[in-house]
């Protein structure tokens, strides 16, 4: 009997002890480890962490599933939780208070996943972490703040993403983070930093020249995992181990041209040509006074490592083109800036060539709808004195042609009688003169969608009509026949859409529109 009694009392022990233990999740497992419980999910679908974890889990591994964000709300119920495990899911956004409730938290690890940058402020909820494991993600940029709140990190591995450029005092502070959070006489005795940035395209300009020199006399308390870090950019240094790379200082461009003067006459074609030197490598710009009426093409190519020409080709030059043409040079460290004066003469002329044969005219199409259109125009003319305008507009299509005659100091012009879908062009011309050649655009105009809708209007309005007028008496039937003529032709005008011709003269173009 007394055995019975205590196999019954293990028994109820075995059960209470069970019972007491939290569920763990579908489809993921939990276990009791030496330093606490762990829940551990793997390769399930988990677009987001689950909400009903229990809080007293110590360890929490979720791996190759979609989980995609680390949302504000992520870990509201895990205030005890030191282990975060999340390698190999689809991570790309960590929001800025996703870990305000880990104080606790000791390793977040974080491989393989697609971050292109990291919320480095929100680490100041995390006091306590110590490892820190980014490889094998997309992160581009590094802060120079960026381990500020990372006060007792001693593992950080930033090896296989995407960085180019990063600054020495990323890491020169960090020890410094450390000798503050740890004030009195043990701040001068600091555990070893371990670092690992190797697999990254590093790209080796002045721009890097700390970083290199950080590596090249590094010692503790930062310890490299690999030391030998590669350039991948520029094309001289692809292949270089940072250790036998000699890298120069920034400096601000330097610009310079054959000639700040340059003079042709009329219809020449021209060069104008600016040379930039500078590192990292700068890139070159024009700006000039026609910008958005004429664009020239730009030539710019790399004479070496630090030096670029940039060449901007006008061809047959007009006077509209004579002006300050400016070539602004500018990388990371500043911008330069150089005038070329351009000078235009006219070409001599016959007696035979008509007055203002050599104006410019630019016209162009600046809006458009379906029925109407808006014209803007640049004329530059050999003289000062004011020019009136002919504006030509026809269609072969609409059989259509409109002379318009504009004043001196006008530049644009509008119609809103034109047919849809179809086919215009406009000239203007100086003067009286006729429109040459470069001085027309064609154009199209839309096509008129709401034709169809007002067909279906008519249709939908013509069946109710004729079901009103089927329960109409016979007699309002031999009223409408004894109708006069007007109110036929009325209906005939209200319904163009008729495939029979209707009897009463054909409208205007004007009217129809």
């Amino acid at each position: 009997m007394a055995s019975v009694s205590h196999y019954f009392l293990l028994v109820l022990v075995f059960l209470d002890s069970h019972a007491a233990q939290p569920s763990c999740l579908p489809g993921c497992t939990c276990s009791e480890e030496s330093f606490g419980r762990t829940l551990q999910c793997m390769s399930i679908s988990l677009a987001k962490i689950p909400g009903n974890i229990p809080e007293e889990f110590k360890r929490v591994r979720i791996e190759h599933s979609s989980l995609f964000e680390l949302s504000r709300k992520s870990f509201i119920n895990m205030s005890t939780l030191e282990y975060l495990w999340l390698n190999f899911n689809n991570i790309t956004v960590i929001h800025l208070g996703a870990l305000e409730h880990l104080s606790e938290l000791k390793e977040l690890r974080l491989e393989g996943n697609r971050l292109r940058s990291v919320p480095w402020t929100a680490f100041h909820a995390t006091p306590l972490l110590r490892v820190l494991d980014l490889k094998h993600n997309r992160i581009d940029v590094l802060p120079e703040l960026a381990l500020q709140f990372l006060v007792n990190l001693t593992y950080l591995d930033l090896s296989s993403n995407r960085l180019t450029v990063v600054s020495k005092t990323v890491f020169l502070n960090w020890p410094a983070y450390q000798k503050h959070q740890q004030p009195g006489p043990g701040a001068n005795i600091l555990t070893d930093m371990v670092l690992a940035l190797h697999n990254n395209p590093w790209l080796c300009d002045c721009r890097l020249r700390g970083l290199v020199e950080f590596v090249k006399f590094i010692s503790l308390p930062v310890i490299l995992v690999n030391p030998y870090l590669m350039c991948q950019g520029p094309l001289s240094k692809v292949g270089q181990f940072f250790q036998e790379t000699e890298l120069s200082a920034c400096v601000k461009p330097q610009i310079s041209t054959p000639s700040v003067n340059v003079t042709i006459q009329v219809g020449q074609n021209v060069t104008l040509c600016c040379l930039a030197q500078a590192s990292p490598s700068p890139t070159i710009a024009w700006t000039y006074p026609m910008s958005l009426w004429r664009k020239f093409d730009v030539l710019t190519s790399s004479t070496a490592e630090d030096a670029a020409v940039s060449e901007l080709v006008i061809p047959a030059a007009h006077l509209v083109d004579r002006g300050n043409y400016t070539c602004v040079a500018s990388n990371s460290i500043g911008r330069s800036a150089i005038v070329i004066s351009l000078h235009v003469q006219p070409a001599s002329q016959s007696l035979s060539t008509p007055s203002g044969g050599n104006a410019y005219v630019d016209l162009r199409v600046v809006k458009q709808t379906v029925r109407g259109i808006l014209l803007e125009w640049f004329v530059m003319a050999d003289t000062s004195e004011q020019k009136w305008f002919t504006l030509y507009i026809a269609s072969d299509v609409a059989l259509r042609k409109e002379v318009v005659h504009i004043g001196p100091g006008i530049n644009t012009y509008a119609v809103d009688d034109l047919l849809p879908g179809t086919k215009y062009e406009a000239c203007l011309s100086l003067g009286a003169q006729p429109p040459r050649q470069g001085q027309c655009v064609v154009f199209v105009t839309g096509r008129d969608r709401g034709g169809l809708d007002e067909r279906e209007h008519l249709l939908h309005v013509t069946v109710v009509l004729c079901a009103v007028l089927l329960s109409v008496p016979v007699g309002a039937y031999v009223w409408a026949a004894q109708a006069p003529c007007r109110c036929r032709q009325w209906c005939q005008h209200c319904c163009p859409y008729r495939r029979k011709a209707p009897r009463c003269p054909p409208c205007s173009p004007t009217a129809q529109g």
